[in-house]
């Protein structure tokens, strides 16, 4: 592909010229470093560019590697985010057999996605992964949708909500897409507002409920039901720090966050610095405390504790005396849906005591 919002054109420059691949050895290291370390569970979550440009021998090397060094009490789990275009059969009876949890990448219904999502020849790729998201349910592989809300498809909530009900996706998940102009700081003619964001939400929050919200799972209102029932997030775009986890590039050099693949965010490189000790070290919790530097307007805003100032890639300073560009869509969806949410929550908590 080659959407006009690619994540990764914008760090490319970072490294050397020539084809950006992982080799056996740093994949190795990375594997062995990362299931040394002790916890209950170590996610492998494989993005790119395009992860499977590395081909499926990559990644059934990747999978022989974490048996070989895994631990028979420790939990090992793969993730893999792709726009689709080059799953096939084999690719698709690997990923069921390891259980391979798959992120595809779908902007809306044919219209939208082929606004910016077209391919290096200009054309459209709608088809081609509406295709493979019917191998994938064909032969049993586990996916979610991943719809970045754009300037064409944000003002469209009912058509993006109509596509997604109509092909039967369960699991769906909206990103807003805020890249500002390198230089200048505006934003991209295909970024979307903060109002924007907020009403888009606002409306798909509506349907989900007259839906049937056990019927239909949205990452953000899973991550809102967290919240009021535990305290805590499953999305870290509203987490206190930015602790979650560490990005290892191509060629071993580990980074504080995907958004965050910059000279100054480099935390070293797993060829020479075990990845825990990278992972733990200063300057990684450096950056994880920095979030919590946030204009002081946000200390008195009502939902101060539920956004944290949201992320600090969205803040279009860098810093932290800049409001995040989101702000005015946050609150207006929060304001908007956490009242009705809380009564979702509390009415099936109490149907759960009742039962139990």
């Amino acid at each position: 592909m080659a959407c006009a919002y690619c994540f990764y054109a914008q760090t490319e420059a970072l490294f050397a010229p020539g084809e950006h691949r992982m080799s056996d050895l740093v994949l190795e290291t990375l594997v062995q470093d990362y299931l040394s370390v002790n916890m209950p569970t170590h996610h492998f979550i494989w993005q790119g560019g395009e992860p499977t440009l590395m081909g499926l021998p990559f990644f059934e090397r990747a999978v022989a590697l974490q048996k070989q060094y895994g631990h028979k009490d420790r939990v090992v789990s793969n993730a893999l985010q792709t726009n689709g275009l080059r799953l096939d059969k084999a690719w698709c009876e690997f990923l069921r057999e390891h259980r391979i949890l798959v992120g595809i990448s779908l902007d809306g219904p044919e219209s939208l996605h082929n606004h910016y999502r077209v391919d290096d020849r200009g054309q459209g790729t709608f088809a081609r992964v509406m295709q493979s998201i019917s191998l994938c349910r064909e032969q049993g592989v586990e996916f979610n949708t991943l719809t970045l809300l754009n300037s064409e498809n944000v003002t469209q909530p009912d058509r993006v909500f109509d596509f997604l009900v109509q092909e039967d996706f369960r699991f769906v998940q909206f990103i807003p897409c805020t890249d500002r102009h390198p230089r200048t700081g505006d934003p991209m003619p295909y970024a979307v507002t903060g109002p924007q964001y907020g009403a888009f939400m606002c409306r798909i929050f509506d349907r989900w409920v007259a839906h049937g919200v056990d019927r239909l799972s949205v990452r953000l209102f899973d991550s809102l039901v967290s919240y009021i029932l535990e305290g805590h997030h499953t999305c870290c775009t509203f987490n206190k720090d930015c602790d979650n986890y560490v990005v290892v590039e191509h060629q071993g050099d580990v980074f504080c966050c995907d958004f965050y693949v910059t000279p100054e965010t480099r935390l070293g490189n797993i060829m020479d610095t075990p990845v825990a000790t990278l992972a733990r070290g200063e300057a990684k919790r450096s950056f994880a405390r920095a979030k919590r530097k946030i204009p002081a307007s946000c200390f008195v805003c009502r939902h101060h504790a539920l956004c944290r100032g949201g992320c600090p890639s969205d803040r279009p300073e860098g810093d932290g005396d800049t409001k995040n560009c989101m702000c005015e869509g946050y609150q207006l969806f929060f304001d908007h849906a956490l009242p009705r949410l809380k009564e979702i929550v509390a009415s099936f908590v109490s149907q759960k005591n009742h039962w139990t």
